[in-house]
């Protein structure tokens, strides 16, 4: 990612021009500089961020200026490796962290490289993501998978990466109650992280019929409408008043950081994970104050690639049921739309640019 490029071999890459307006072309294949591997991409995620930028050509203050390569969710294998790469072969399968930290700055001497002021993020303005069939990263930010480990499900260990931090962030004990609010991708999987860490009952709110319907097969003990019902005085009722012990804003609504203090208990933790579109969260402080909430918000993950991999090989947790359509990179355009609609029962689109590994 931070090496140079050839003019050739080429590869092909899809690229974000301007706001809806994403193409496929022919891009030069990068090279792995020192401490580095060439990937080649055998799939990837479309994230709600990706959708952002597909939409509204930025993300906050990240603005698409240029035409850029989006993506930042996906599994590979090892294509060739620079100078002085050890412990990876050619031929090997993984799962790589997109977020490569200065390793330098007070951020990441105090081992939180997620909030590295000079981080380099896949897909992130004007860093290459990797919706392309090749990309190049340090050698560190790989982790080998394990046999049978299917591609889509590697590519979905980096938003399961982002649920796990979330509960990390809240400090969950074995027997906490949560909700969630919002049953997306990152919701889904932060139950199931949240399950996984012994949550006794898990609430979740959800808009969407279908992704209801997922939300109760997949993790969820109940799955709310915000829009039919009032979800604060619903979870407030099975709860028997109390409340819960963490809830987590996955949604990123107008109301939804409202009701994640509304529906929490006394003394209790409240975690933003959801992105608002218009980078305003308007929070009413009269109910966490009163009762005295610990607030935290979430930026992206750190040091979960190894326990997520754990999780989903010993069936804790399942990835495959989350990714519900798959396309080819030459219609990439039309998974974001997909994604971008809510349409036909989307809760994943994965992107799948390769299904062999490279020869020799």
């Amino acid at each position: 990612m931070r090496s140079g490029e050839t003019d050739c071999p080429m590869m092909r890459g899809a690229r974000l021009h301007g706001v809806g307006d994403l193409r496929v072309g022919d891009l030069p294949r990068p090279v792995p500089g020192p401490g580095e591997v060439l990937l080649k991409v055998a799939a990837v995620g479309v994230c709600g961020s990706d959708v952002h930028y597909y939409k509204e050509g930025r993300i906050g203050e990240q603005v698409v200026r240029d035409p850029l390569v989006l993506g930042h969710e996906f599994s590979a294998w090892v294509a060739e490796t620079g100078d002085g790469v050890e412990g990876l072969e050619i031929g090997q399968f993984v799962a790589a962290d997109p977020a490569v930290p200065c390793g330098r700055c007070e951020c990441c001497v105090e081992g939180n490289p997620n909030l590295c002021p000079d981080v380099l993020f896949c897909g992130t303005p004007p860093v290459r993501g990797v919706f392309s069939e090749y990309v190049t990263l340090p050698a560190e930010n790989c982790f080998l998978l394990p046999d049978g480990f299917g591609a889509a499900a590697g590519a979905l260990l980096e938003p399961l990466g982002i649920g796990m931090y979330t509960v990390d962030l809240a400090g969950m004990q074995a027997g906490h109650t949560v909700a969630v609010l919002g049953a997306g991708p990152i919701g889904l999987l932060t139950a199931a992280a949240a399950r996984a860490a012994g949550a006794s009952e898990v609430y979740m709110t959800e808009p969407l019929e279908y992704r209801r319907k997922f939300a109760l097969e997949y993790v969820a003990d109940v799955a709310l409408d915000p829009y039919q019902e009032d979800v604060v005085g619903e979870i407030l009722r099975l709860t028997g008043g109390r409340g819960v012990d963490v809830s987590f804003d996955a949604a990123g609504g107008a109301e939804t950081p409202n009701e994640a203090a509304g529906v929490t208990r006394r003394g209790g933790q409240m975690v933003i994970v959801g992105i608002p579109s218009d980078d305003v969260m308007a929070l009413r402080t009269f109910t966490p104050r009163s009762k005295g909430l610990t607030i935290r918000l979430v930026r992206r993950m750190k040091h979960t690639y190894p326990r997520s991999i754990r999780l989903v090989k010993t069936g804790m947790i399942s990835l495959e049921p989350l990714a519900t359509h798959t396309y080819p990179l030459e219609r990439v355009a039309e998974a974001f739309e997909l994604v971008g609609a809510y349409g036909d029962g989307v809760i994943k689109a994965i992107i799948e640019i390769a299904t062999e590994p490279p020869i020799g």
